[in-house]
């Protein structure tokens, strides 16, 4: 899939992220999808003051709801959901 034919200058997406610090923790974050400063003509993930190149290494979602599904699948439930 070409990311940046399916995603818009603008947007607001979410993604599960790693915290690079501990790799057992992964969370939903709500990213910008933008030009890339240091690619023209790509698109990038700006999130936590960085640009990250929209790729597939980024499991990218429309809605908050649907991120938080897919995290639950793949790691449980997150601690939104413990109350």
């Amino acid at each position: 899939m070409d990311h940046n034919q399916t995603y818009r200058p603008g947007e607001i997406v979410y993604v599960i992220i790693r915290n690079p610090h501990a790799q057992d923790v992964a969370n939903v974050q709500q990213a910008a999808v933008v030009q890339n400063p240091d690619a023209p003509g790509q698109l990038a993930l700006f999130l936590h003051e960085t640009y990250y190149p929209l790729s597939e290494e980024f499991a990218v979602f429309a809605s908050e709801e649907d991120a938080e599904q897919a995290y639950q699948d793949a790691f449980g439930y997150s601690e939104e959901y413990y109350g």
